[in-house]
């Protein structure tokens, strides 16, 4: 018997002590409820095999066995405490097979004295035929005391009563249920420490005003019998760490026989030993000795915690992917460190957060030296290459097409590039990117882009050639982090148009060195709901045209997320951003500010807020930007809708103007995926500039903000 908790008798002589079998008591616990009941734990990752599916967030628990399985839990023997006779039950031959319980050959009709009984089919016959089927109700009545949602809901999931309640039934297949359900009845409460109790259960004539019958479970709990000893054995061999360990089991004497409670004390200890340095530990299944005269137990449980060890070597057979060595630099340990679960689970969904593996397990294996345990690496490689396709329009960008292809691990390890091309009505863009995940430690991004992009829109006409290259720490939907940096260095020879130049062409050399720094308090990287975000970017920037001059950028931007209730979360951003140096018509087009469109003011076109200039009142940008959100997020299920509100502007000059605040408004519906929301928001401008349109509609993936 596995994951349960044992009794035995008290060799006390005492002739009501008894040795039961509590492990089913547990086994019936439905999976839904271990969910809810199982605390959180870390335990040495299980050796999985190569082919088996990826499992990026393993549920961490006991596992309850199958209910649904009679041979799965073994009968309880009844306490000499509760022992009465009862009478052979007289069974209909005609009676059609239930489909809700299991069949036997005969079915028991307690005496008026049991502790548990079913009324006898002779009273059931004074108001209606052992052959009718009624429907019924079911009720119990003296749990209010000690019923708590876990014992309800175990109840109501694994009461055959509760599963056949809107069918009819006739007299047998109710006392068949019946029978059922106080035997589980008795399961609950010994469960929970009751072994003396009182369940009575009969079939009454329908209430006035209803047409079915009722059936009731008289309870009386009795006592609840509690722990007169609690010994832990084997924590001595735990290397000095008796004390602490022997805390991380709470069960303690005077506390009540409670199957879940100690169950849930077993693996906390396991978790603390895997914790602390002992990844062979091993924690036996605890014995309870109970006496029924004393009404009392006592609660040992046998720990073999396998000896102390520090990590030693990492170790992998196949290195298509990469090596050891660089499985060691993502790890959060390093060897010498005490071995610690949680850490070798860090690293296993860090490896899983590459996207390069199907399957991975990671072993701990002694070395042999008594002090270190070394790690063995099993994985599979995913497939590595990916073709991608997009289409799409947008409000004030017209039509445009992406593909790209890429492998993510050219130059390993997990060195992905990507060949990207876009034709578009207002851009065409070809692209190369090397990306080179965790590089030299865990987290660190490297980057490189070469990218060729014709790009004409109202505000300006560019042809540009960029080559960039980053070194960054970003977030992911694995590993969301706090903070969140980008250091990176720009080189761009670009030939613009703008109003300003009435329509010729200048050509600039920039070398720029961007810097941006964020802090992520919010509860989720895609729909937050709670908590704060903070960033600043600034790029200072050396720009060549005609004459040498230089200027800074510099932006900041905040959002804040407040729940109200259980569907409602209330969310507002702020942006501001300005130059220092230089003046707008210096400044190179692209590298100006501009306001408007999807993630800016909803209800604008694109880049289209802000002064405007030339014949064709076309946007110029500015030196200055302040933007303004502010929606109510309102969740009904997977879909919710959200109004909101933006507001922004550009000026040229070196502050925003907040008198000139363009405001747009509308309202979004939500689709919550599970990798993230789909939005579609339509916003309208409610104080337009002449050519902007009444209309705007936006697609992506994510929130706004």
């Amino acid at each position: 018997m596995t994951d349960g908790l044992r009794t035995r008798r008290r060799f006390s002589g005492c002739p009501q002590a008894t040795r039961l079998l509590l492990a089913p008591l547990l086994l019936i616990a439905p999976a839904s409820v271990r969910a809810q009941d199982a605390a959180p734990s870390v335990v040495p990752e299980p050796d999985q095999a190569p082919g088996q599916a990826l499992d990026a967030m393993p549920d961490i628990g006991v596992d309850w066995p199958d209910m649904g399985q009679p041979d799965s839990i073994a009968p309880l023997p009844d306490d000499p405490a509760d022992m009465q006779a009862t009478a052979p039950a007289p069974t209909d031959p005609a009676a059609p097979d239930d489909p809700a319980v299991p069949q036997s050959p005969a079915l028991a009709l307690p005496s008026e004295d049991d502790d548990a009984t079913t009324a006898p089919a002779e009273e059931s016959a004074s108001f209606a035929d052992a052959s009718e089927e009624r429907r019924y109700t079911v009720q119990l009545s003296g749990l209010d005391a000690i019923a708590d949602a876990q014992f309800t809901l175990r109840f109501d999931e694994l009461s055959v009563l509760r599963q056949g309640q809107g069918k009819p039934a006739n007299l047998a297949q109710i006392n068949r249920r019946m029978k059922e359900d106080g035997e589980l009845l008795d399961r609950l409460l010994r469960a929970k420490g009751y072994y003396a109790a009182r369940i009575r259960s009969a079939v009454a004539a329908p209430p006035p005003g209803s047409d079915r019958l009722s059936v009731t479970f008289d309870i009386v709990p009795g006592t609840q019998y509690l722990l007169e000893s609690v010994d832990v054995t084997g924590l001595l061999e735990t290397a000095g760490q008796e004390a602490r360990l022997r805390a991380a089991f709470p069960p303690k004497v005077g506390d009540p026989v409670d199957a879940d409670k100690i169950l849930a004390g077993r693996d906390a200890l396991g978790t603390a030993l895997a914790e602390s340095g002992f990844p062979f530990a091993r924690v036996d299944e605890p014995e309870v000795r109970i006496d029924h005269e004393e009404r009392n137990g006592d609660l040992d449980i046998i720990v073999a915690p396998g000896g102390f060890r520090r990590f030693g070597a990492i170790q992998m057979d196949d290195t298509r992917l990469f090596d050891a060595h660089h499985v060691q630099e993502i790890a959060r340990f390093h060897p010498g460190d005490t071995y610690m679960a949680s850490d070798v689970e860090d690293l296993r969904r860090a490896i899983v957060a590459t996207g390069l593996v199907s399957s991975v397990s990671l072993k701990p294996v002694d070395a042999g030296d008594g002090e270190h345990v070394n790690l063995d690496v099993d994985l599979r490689p995913a497939p590595l290459r990916t073709i991608a396709g997009e289409l799409g329009y947008g409000t004030g960008e017209g039509y445009r097409a992406e593909v790209s292809w890429q492998h993510r691990n050219f130059f390993p390890p997990e060195g992905a590039v990507t060949v990207r091309g876009v034709l578009g009505t207002q851009e065409q863009t070809a692209s190369f990117t090397y990306r080179r995940n965790n590089f030299k430690r865990r987290d660190n991004v490297l980057t490189g882009l070469v990218s060729i992009s014709n790009i004409r829109r109202d505000a300006y006409d560019a042809r540009t050639i960029n080559l960039s290259g980053a070194i960054e720490r970003q977030s992911n939907i694995l590993f969301q982090k706090k903070w969140v940096w980008r250091f990176g260095g720009e080189l761009i020879a670009s030939d613009e148009a703008d109003a300003f130049s009435g329509g010729a062409r200048r050509t600039f050399l920039i070398g720029a060195v961007p810097v941006s720094l964020t802090y992520d308090g919010s509860d989720d990287l895609l729909n937050p709901s709670k908590g704060f975000r903070l960033g600043a970017r600034v790029s200072p920037e050396l720009s060549f045209q005609n004459t040498t001059f230089g200027y800074a950028r510099v932006q900041v931007d905040g959002s804040v997320y407040q729940p109200v209730g259980d569907r409602v979360v209330l969310a507002a951003r702020s942006r501001f951003g300005t130059i220092f140096g230089s003046t707008v018509e210096q400044i190179a087009p692209s590298r100006r500010f501009y306001a408007g469109g999807g993630a800016s003011v909803r209800g604008y076109g694109y880049q289209a807020i802000g002064p405007r200039y030339g014949d064709d009142n076309d946007p110029v940008g500015g030196k200055s930007l302040a933007e303004f959100s502010l929606e109510t997020r309102i969740r009904f299920g997977n879909f919710g809708v959200v109004p909101f509100v933006d507001a922004g502007n550009i000026s040229t000059s070196f502050l925003p103007r907040f008198r000139d605040l363009r405001i747009g408004a509308g309202m979004g519906l939500r689709y919550y995926s599970n990798f993230g929301p789909i939005r579609v928001d339509v916003g309208t401008p409610l104080n337009p500039q002449s050519g902007d349109p009444k209309v705007a509609v936006y697609v992506s993936l994510g929130q706004a903000f």
